[in-house]
């Protein structure tokens, strides 16, 4: 995904959540501060080309699903999924998060060689601060949803879980699975409804643009409002 094809779908975004796009820059240039001339991960060390990749939420049905993210090749967990399926013994090849839940875990993945997509928006500059000092920063993928400028980088995506589809469609992968989606998830607040909402749109788009359906949204394609990349 290049910047120029994101960006018009970020506008939305923004127009639609009334996030200010200067806020998502300050936070982007305060992560390049605070990783200064650090070394960060090249997620190409990933080994995507052709895997299949399971790109697992932290919906109710995670823990029924492990079994589909330990048959995959590598597993993205987005946020606590990398908590809870490691309890369930599924091994995690990389953390995207924006470090609103669990940066503890981000810290230990690092530390043991784990890498963690940390990304940087207007309302995280603090955790941010807080948390990667304490990141074994040769094992973080900076990024961030506005323009990309060294050291972070835009994949694409939104949330937590489809930016890691979208990581791992940047970086080859051959198949992705979605162990743990719950678009309806009646525990989620307004606007975590809102934001799951946009996820299933961008995915909708991501699997159009990859010639591949997912599973996770059959039964709703007909219902997904098409995202508009003009």
């Amino acid at each position: 995904m290049e910047f120029h094809t994101w960006e018009p779908v970020y506008e939305d975004i923004l127009d639609d959540f009334g996030y200010p796009r200067d806020g998502d820059e300050r936070a982007r240039d305060r992560f390049g501060d605070l990783l200064g001339d650090d070394s960060t991960y090249d997620p190409t060390s990933l080994g995507l080309d052709g895997a299949t990749v399971a790109i697992a939420g932290a919906g109710p049905s995670l823990e029924a699903e492990a079994d589909r993210a330990a048959d995959a090749d590598v597993v993205f967990a987005a946020s606590t999924a990398a908590d809870r399926l490691q309890t369930e013994g599924v091994a995690v090849d990389c953390m995207v998060t924006d470090l609103d839940k669990n940066a503890d875990t981000g810290r230990e993945l690092t530390a043991v060689g784990t890498p963690v997509v940390a990304h940087a928006h207007g309302d995280n500059i603090l955790e941010l601060e807080t948390h990667i000092p304490t990141y074994d920063t040769e094992f973080v993928v900076p990024t961030t949803q506005a323009a990309p400028a060294p050291p972070a980088h835009n994949y694409g995506g939104f949330t937590d879980g489809d930016r890691a589809a979208f990581l791992a469609d940047h970086f080859g992968a051959g198949s992705l699975v979605f162990p743990g989606w719950d678009f309806e998830d009646p525990s989620v607040t307004a606007e975590k409804h809102r934001k799951l909402r946009w996820a299933e749109r961008l995915l909708r788009w991501l699997e159009q643009r990859r010639g591949e359906r997912f599973d996770v949204l059959d039964g709703r394609r007909d219902d997904i409002e098409p995202v508009d990349t003009d």
